[in-house]
């Protein structure tokens, strides 16, 4: 039963096989867990289920592990009622437990300016990397829209940059005089010892002549991470988080912010509000003599 479920899955969504061992384990482990009750697991009751997952919450499963659990579980019971092998599903009247959003990891102001100058800005590669961290601070891009963009979409005389974003929506985003200041340098001093003669759209570039990827410049961001001794957590996003974070810190607004990130709804935005909160309990809970 698990097995043909699983085998629908693959063939409708092209799910990984990662994916699907993590399906795979919440319901042998629910199977498990029936047996002793003596309840077949294509038969379980809306009881069942919400007994087992306080179960799991009582043992100490986070409420986000939890939440995927059920997500399995509706899945796998709605393919039985689609299937005709039950009349109900169990779980269709469960709730999901309420989440909080995670704070995003961002960086204070002191670790951005030491990451901005780890590269060896003596070489080509250390150059653009340079740019582009400048260029990533500077402007809130994702890294996806860092590495696709073209060198006929920025403008260096008014210090604008057009950015298509998720859903190929375009804005326009400031880049700002220090980073113009690093791309201007990379185009003159290091893109054509990298092109070596090539011809390419994108604006930052490989050793082997073509469009870096996001990859290869996340790797090389862990890299200068470590050379200048951040060790906290690292994501792609991060540099835009700092953006952001620190947008709202110096007092931006946060429409604004919401433009320049690119965001379509104001309530994604606003993340970064907590974030500015909870670095002022931070500081008030470290040196004030009553925090």
């Amino acid at each position: 039963m698990v097995e043909r479920f699983l085998d629908a899955l693959w063939v409708e969504n092209g799910l990984s096989e990662n994916t699907l061992a993590a399906y795979r384990r919440d319901l042998c482990g629910f199977d498990r867990w029936l047996r002793p009750r003596g309840v077949a697991l294509a038969e379980a009751g809306e009881a069942d289920l919400t007994a087992y997952l306080a179960a799991q919450y009582r043992i100490g499963r986070k409420l986000r592990s939890n939440a995927r659990l059920l997500s399995t579980l509706r899945r796998f019971y709605r393919y039985l009622v689609r299937e005709g092998r039950r009349g109900d599903d169990p779980s269709a009247d469960i709730s999901s437990p309420r989440l909080g959003r995670p704070l995003p990891h961002t960086l204070s102001e002191t670790q951005v300016e030491a990451l901005l100058a780890a590269p060896d800005t003596g070489q080509p590669v250390g150059l653009r990397d340079r740019a582009m961290l400048e260029l990533l601070y500077a402007s809130g891009l994702r890294v996806s829209e860092l590495v696709a963009l073209e060198a006929d979409n920025i403008n260096l005389n008014q210090g604008v940059a057009r950015i298509v974003g998720k859903g190929d929506k375009e804005r326009l985003v400031p880049v700002g005089e220090e980073a113009l200041r690093w791309i201007v340098r990379y185009l003159r001093d290091a893109r054509p010892a990298l092109l070596r003669g090539a011809s390419v759209e994108p604006l930052f570039v490989s050793r082997k002549a073509c469009a870096m990827s996001r990859q290869a410049f996340w790797y090389r961001v862990r890299q200068y991470a470590k050379k200048v001794r951040i060790f906290t957590h690292l994501s792609p996003h991060t540099l835009r988080h700092a953006f952001a974070t620190h947008l709202v810190n110096h007092g931006a607004d946060l429409r604004v912010v919401q433009m320049l990130l690119g965001h379509s709804d104001l309530s994604t935005t606003q993340i970064y509000t907590h974030v500015a909160r909870e670095r002022l309990r931070q500081l008030h809970a470290r040196h004030h003599p009553r925090g």
